[in-house]
């Protein structure tokens, strides 16, 4: 524990328990509306401001609890046990939410909202992406320095989570467009009410369901500079340091979602009886629930690693690369995990309803995480270059 944390371990321990049961239970119960309207009932975000699920991550200066990366990693592991869309809002609540405006915004602006994150009186979105180019440096939306100071934002944002329920978002867009370098962009923190900024319409997802999405339009969007993050020029390390904690917060997310369906599936092969014995006994399903396990295991391994450094250095030079590494190898364990549990469940495990717990929406909400913050080939391209970048930096020879 931080010698410096607002709770103790016991206390710590006592949340950690508290997180899963509430994951599990009243979480799940509303679930079954969400599947229907998606959308979440007030009583998910009263329940989640009453526990303190939008305070725990944050510093104590702004009514948070002072705990450290791995900690915040490990209630990230408990609520991803319950509903997708629902991890998908708090996964986000504890990281890139306040995270970005706490590191890169200016006292101003800091002094005006930082404190109303603790019971959600301020909720953002982050906007990267977009539909005519993609997500990175291919980014098409302008925000041009007028005369007086101000930014003129222009453009389009799409595939943006958490619309719904956010009153400011985080945009990365060009400010120099005769830049050709990343230095062509910066990163602005958005009222949403500001007049020419308009929400457009997504249909509904797959899995993840309740978690608002929607692209974003700016016509002429006027800004004042206090909502410059960081410096002019700066968008691209904002966006990119950002993610990388982002990626092993997806990470986390698998992980608990592995843990969970791993152990439904133990309960089930236990029960199961075919020809006499319960298939547990089966060389074949001891194999499933072997690979399961070491995935899971490896996964724990390397997310807990990522926030050891984290937390000695959360700008250190592995970041990057690490996070990049924590991702890529959650989708494989997940993936795997979900294959596996469905087998084992058989038939039963493709319904809505299983005693066991929700085998067909986990198999489905697992899917959205294979795209957060980056698909397999963009955590690949990112561990390749960062290997490169260290080998010339230490001087190896060929």
């Amino acid at each position: 524990m931080n010698p410096n944390a607002k709770i103790s371990d016991e206390q710590f321990a006592e949340f950690l328990n508290k997180v899963r049961a509430l994951a599990e239970g009243p979480f799940e119960e509303m679930q079954k509306e969400v599947e229907q309207t998606n959308v979440f009932p007030q009583r998910f975000f009263d329940l989640a401001r009453e526990n303190d699920l939008y305070r725990f991550a944050l510093p104590s200066e702004y009514g948070g609890w002072d705990l450290n990366e791995l900690e915040i990693l490990k209630v990230q592991e408990e609520f991803s046990r319950g509903p997708g869309g629902m991890r998908m809002h708090l996964h986000y609540s504890a990281d890139l939410n306040w995270r970005i405006l706490n590191e890169y915004g200016t006292p101003e602006v800091k002094a005006e909202l930082m404190n109303k994150f603790q019971d959600k009186s301020v909720f953002t979105c982050f906007a990267l992406t977009e539909k005519t180019g993609g997500t990175g440096a291919d980014v098409h939306s302008t925000a041009i320095r007028q005369e007086d100071g101000s930014y003129l934002l222009n453009g389009e944002k799409w595939l943006i989570s958490h619309t719904d329920c956010s009153q400011y978002a985080y945009v990365i867009a060009v400010t120099d467009p005769n830049d050709d370098k990343d230095s062509r962009l910066s990163a602005f923190l958005v009222p949403m009410d500001a007049p020419g900024f308009e929400l457009v319409e997504m249909p509904h997802m797959m899995g993840c369901r309740g978690a608002g999405h929607a692209g974003l339009k700016f016509t002429n969007v006027r800004l004042d500079p206090k909502y410059l993050l960081g410096r002019e020029g700066q968008g691209m390390e904002v966006a990119i340091h950002s993610l990388s904690i982002s990626r092993v917060h997806i990470a986390a997310s698998n992980l608990g979602m592995c843990q969970r369906m791993l152990e439904m599936s133990i309960a089930r092969a236990n029960d199961r009886i075919t020809f006499g014995k319960p298939i547990a006994t089966r060389q074949a399903i001891k194999m499933k629930i072997a690979d399961m396990a070491a995935a899971t295991h490896t996964l724990r391994c390397l997310v807990y690693d990522f926030a050891r450094d984290f937390d000695v250095d959360p700008h250190n030079e592995y970041v990057d690369e690490k996070a990049a590494i924590c991702k890529l190898n959650s989708i494989q364990a997940v993936k795997t995990c979900s294959d596996e549990m469905l087998e084992i469940f058989g038939g039963d495990g493709y319904f809505e309803d299983s005693p066991y717990g929700p085998t067909e929406r986990l198999y489905r909400d697992c899917r959205a995480l294979w795209l957060e913050e980056g698909a397999p080939t963009v955590q690949r391209i990112t561990i390749a270059r960062e290997c490169q970048r260290l080998k010339a930096q230490l001087g190896y020879q060929d």
